[in-house]
């Protein structure tokens, strides 16, 4: 581990840093012409699809549609280290747990299927056809298909989704839980009932034409570094870029592009956001309605004055239901309010709003930084309010932008990965494939952790993922792993989920995205959909890493024939045989996939129809619903605060900036000045002023759930940070045990990451 060092970061995003930190990466995997030549084939029209974030790629025959984060996915992925049995011959269970998450990771690729040996406490290497036996005893003698649990992670291609969900439901469940049950659940659950579709109305395009973009809750400098891009083109050209974000992130503030030589050879960067409204952790609700407020009553104005209408009346009047009842409550609701529970001055709100005014187009983007409260589901809302205020959907350069993490998160959704499915989908379902599919609601990410939890002896499969540490209430969480009868973890490296398992355990090692995945009519390419619903090919060009490694569809597909013997209707190994039999059947369930096949091969690939963005709207009404929202003052931070007499802080969880997910490139934090630590506090100066602590001290954090039981984490080191007082920011996974299992978005079920009471306390070693 490298020198612990904090300090203040002046220079723009991107740049020079992040070529440096690319070139690290490489020699750190040991593979610098490798990883080199890999880069240039990502996002390319014969190559891979970057296995890092979802943000769409502005140009597939750019040799350089790559970003930092893209190539620390890729270089993590190609990498020259092997997990070999020989790693777990030397270690056993218990030494390999004291190691961090850094440490297993790096370890590298793994390179045969293994099974836990509780007698030595050791993984011991199995063969294929051992571990899909284990995998179908185990499951066929369960009670009831309901007591397996099917985890999947954002990456799963859509090919390997969509056997997974045919496998599982043919098996008897509907017990789905994944990784949009911890990040954007709200966001399509918000949607669907404003406007009818859980996915964003804009593309790439409408960047290039909007006059503002506001962001909620997101950092693009750390966790879609080739957002920037777009978003600096947009201010270069005169856009206004309004940021709603409680930290001040610098990649929000200005960004020096890599690929353009006179920023780079003058040291300076580009401009991003026009205003940066630094308001309180959870604020976001009040501070929209506070603009929303202000053009309301400023079109009541201009009524009286007979001028120009300020809303979009026409748009309003044909395209939306519930405005007046809508206006109302917003009329009701008092500025002391807003500007209290937003955290901004009202002058702030109302400067905001006056450039909401003059924009022709807004997109509106947001992030984890609104979906994981307790109120996101009513916040998500009101943004989509305030795009129909003006009719900012369905024309160009506006619409509504949540921007999902994981390379595939979307496209597993759209291929069936959900734990409530819709009724005609299952009717298609069964109607294509012939058998009899379970109707009821199976458990998402919390319900699986309670169920596993309150009943022992379950299975429980991972398709990718880290699932132990990427969920929240850590201790609880793990201990409901343990519990189970056998734990299967889907992956390509070691990583903590390995190590946390139950009586009988699984490693299976799969393919990875950069990889030649070689089937019996010739090598593969699988899909992916970004945030924008682009659905477009990745094809592998590395050697695998191992000889034994299987891709994720034949995973599913050998599964399915060693657990489903004698009753399976579906030919699981001619679908696996060629995926365009895969894609064939896709598209006999998805309308909007027909001629998946001859579309996906067009470089780039084909846009999924969007029913908002043509103004259709598929909702109860028949029209896009306003939505009114109190702006809430008795959230749990609320009540805690009121019944403490110590100082109780809202802490929000983050990424480092070597860090994508639950994976941990590094020690370092560039953008935020931190080095060669995790294991920090950002909090303002006059909070550890007033607590009577200096920076560099160490604490222990303490949180406090509305059940009044207390969870804590030991050893953080306070950093001065510009971050409002009373508010705090420490990376996650190592605070994700702060977050109580109950504490969750209302009817979003999503953890509350983002917003947990705490109190602090000088270290106790």
């Amino acid at each position: 581990m490298g020198k612990k060092v904090i300090q203040v970061y002046n220079r723009p995003a991107g740049g020079w840093g992040a070529l440096k930190s690319v070139a690290q990466q490489l020699l750190n995997q040991g593979i610098p012409g490798k990883g080199a030549r890999t880069l240039l084939s990502a996002n390319q029209p014969d190559g891979f699809d970057c296995p890092g974030c979802a943000w769409p790629d502005a140009d597939h025959t750019s040799t350089f549609e790559f970003c930092e984060n893209g190539a620390k996915a890729v270089a993590a992925e190609s990498t020259a280290r092997r997990a070999t049995p020989a790693l777990f011959a030397s270690h056993t269970l218990t030494e390999l747990s004291r190691h961090s998450d850094h440490w297993l990771e790096d370890q590298g690729r793994l390179t045969h299927p293994m099974r836990y040996d509780a007698a030595t406490d050791r993984y011991v290497a199995v063969s294929w056809d051992e571990a899909f036996a284990l995998i179908a005893q185990h499951l066929r003698a369960l009670a009831r298909p309901d007591d397996a649990i099917f985890y999947t992670s954002g990456r799963t291609s859509n090919e390997a989704a969509f056997l997974y969900q045919l496998f599982v439901r043919e098996f008897g469940t509907n017990n789905f839980p994944d990784c949009s049950n911890m990040c954007h659940e709200p966001s399509g659950l918000a949607m669907r009932e404003a406007i009818g579709i859980g996915k964003g109305t804009v593309l790439l395009s409408d960047f290039q034409q909007a006059d503002a973009i506001f962001i909620f809750g997101q950092n693009p400098g750390t966790n879609h570094p080739r957002m920037l891009g777009e978003l600096r083109a947009a201010s270069k050209r005169g856009a206004a870029i309004v940021s709603f974000n409680p930290l001040r992130e610098r990649g929000l503030e200005k960004f020096q592009d890599p690929q353009d030589a006179l920023e780079m050879l003058s040291g300076d960067g580009s401009t991003i956001s026009s205003d940066y409204l630094q308001l309180k952790i959870g604020g976001d609700l009040a501070a929209v309605k506070g603009i929303i407020k202000y053009v309301l009553e400023a079109d009541a104005q201009a009524q009286q004055q007979g001028q120009a209408r300020l809303i979009d009346v026409d748009f309003i009047a044909q395209h939306t239901a519930n405005f007046e009842a809508f206006a109302d409550e917003v009329g009701q609701e008092s500025w002391d309010t807003i500007v209290r529970e937003s955290g901004l001055d009202r002058s702030q709100i109302e400067r905001t709003a006056q450039t909401y005014l003059h924009a022709r187009s807004v997109i509106a983007c947001w992030g984890m930084g609104i979906t994981q409260h307790k109120h996101s589901v009513a916040t998500i809302q009101m943004i989509v309010n305030l795009l129909l205020l003006r009719g900012h959907l369905g024309r160009p350069g506006a619409g509504a932008c949540p921007v999902r993490g994981h390379s595939n998160v979307q496209g597993d959704r759209t291929m069936g990965i959900n734990e409530k499915p819709a009724p005609a989908f299952l009717d298609r379902l069964q109607q294509v494939f012939g058998f009899e599919v379970p109707r009821e609601h199976g458990y998402d990410t919390v319900g699986a952790i309670e169920a596993m939890l309150a009943s022992p002896d379950k299975v429980f499969f991972a398709m990718g993922g880290n699932f132990a540490t990427a969920t929240p209430d850590t201790d609880l969480t793990h201990r409901a792993l343990r519990n189970c009868a056998l734990t299967v973890h889907v992956a390509t490296k070691l990583n903590r989920s390995h190590l946390v398992c139950g009586r009988d355990a699984l490693i299976l090692p799969c393919l990875g995205r950069t990889e030649i995945d070689m089937q019996a009519t010739g090598p593969q390419a699988v899909t992916v959909e970004d945030s924008m619903s682009m659905v477009h090919l990745s094809s592998g060009m590395n050697v695998p890493a191992s000889p034994d490694l299987l891709s994720e569809p034949a995973i599913v597909a050998r599964m399915a024939v060693a657990t489903l013997q004698g009753r399976t209707r579906i030919d699981w190994m001619g679908l696996l045989a060629d995926y365009d039999r895969i894609r064939d059947k896709i598209a006999d369930v998805f309308d909007d996939f027909a001629g998946f096949n001859t579309r996906v091969r067009v470089p780039g690939g084909f846009h999924l129809r969007n029913s908002a963005r043509e103004l259709e709207w598929r909702t109860a009404s028949g029209k896009a619903n306003f939505f009114a929202h109190a702006v809430p003052t008795d959230l749990p931070i609320h009540q805690i605060r009121s019944a403490q007499q110590q100082t109780v802080f809202n802490l929000a969880t983050i990424r480092s900036h070597d860090q994508y997910n639950t994976t941990i490139y590094g020690m370092n934090d560039r953008y935020r000045g931190v080095f060669g630590e995790r294991r920090v506090l950002f909090i303002h100066a006059e909070d550890i002023r007033a607590l009577g602590f200096r920076a560099g001290d160490w604490v222990d954090i303490t949180s406090i759930s509305e059940d009044k039981s207390e969870r804590s984490v030991k050893r953080f080191m306070l950093v001065e940070y510009n971050i409002p007082r009373g508010c705090l920011a420490a990376y996650f996974p190592e605070t994700n045990g702060l977050v109580a299992l109950s504490s969750v978005a209302d009817r979003a079920r999503t953890p509350t990451s983002k917003s947990i009471p705490v109190t602090l306390a000088a270290h106790q070693a």
